[in-house]
């Protein structure tokens, strides 16, 4: 499984993906929060918190991680070398974790460069520092359980057609029925339970800076739901 984290990883940063996701993720965030005049912008919002950013970043996600994931597999079935990768010596499940993993960690790189904002926003306080640290610890662990979830789904959609613009439209729908499209549907069916199936209400639970653990067993249960899937529907081309 490490080798093929090892190797999914790598192939990011030798073609332009990896450069381009890093850099789409960051430009946007920064034009949204510092330049552009809008809803999101920092100088405007009036408070020295990040509260912007993490109502920003979930709609970016749900279009630059599928636009990682997207080649995963449906590149693998395009270039017909699933075949070979299934008769490695490897189980389906650690090798749709590498490619998993893979994703993720890109990621998570991409998230790190954003913790300069911290710094930002501690210096836009009055007096200096006047922020919630519990709140801004929360919100980024909700954005990496987001982004769990979301590299799942991803995953998943790859697989689903050798096309990588038809699995990325997938997946851009997929994450945004998890994130928005069951809040929706309970507003318009007044099925109160469609809500628990939000990804949108569990982030925001986590982002108030409580860890409940039913978000925390949502989250995973999303992302382990979208893996075993994959790995069912790799382990029927053996």
């Amino acid at each position: 499984m490490i080798a093929i984290l090892k190797k999914e990883f790598h192939s990011f940063f030798a073609s332009p993906v990896g450069y381009l996701v890093i850099g789409l993720f960051l430009i946007l965030n920064w034009l949204f929060l510092w330049v552009f005049d809008n809803d999101f912008n920092q100088f405007d919002y009036g408070f020295a918190d990040l509260t912007p950013f993490f109502q920003l970043a979930p709609w970016i996600f749900i279009f630059l991680i599928p636009a990682v994931t997207m080649r995963s597999f449906s590149d693998e079935l395009r270039l017909g070398t699933l075949e070979l990768l299934l008769t490695q010596p490897i189980t389906t499940l650690k090798l749709v974790l590498g490619k998993f993993f893979g994703a993720f960690l890109l990621i998570v790189l991409t998230l790190i460069p954003t913790l300069v904002y911290i710094y930002a926003i501690d210096q836009l306080g009055n007096p200096q520092g006047n922020y919630d640290s519990g709140i801004l610890i929360g919100s980024y662990l909700g954005l990496l359980f987001l982004a769990l979830a979301y590299t799942a789904i991803g995953i998943f959609a790859s697989t689903l057609s050798e096309n990588q613009i038809v699995a990325f439209i997938i997946a851009v729908f997929l994450c945004f029925l998890f994130y928005f499209g069951f809040d929706g549907l309970a507003d318009v069916s007044n099925i109160e339970f469609l809500k628990t199936l939000s990804l949108q209400r569990h982030f925001e639970s986590i982002s108030r800076g409580v860890l409940d653990s039913r978000d925390l067993i949502y989250f995973l249960s999303v992302a382990t739901a979208f893996i075993a899937m994959t790995t069912f529907k790799l382990e029927k081309k053996r």
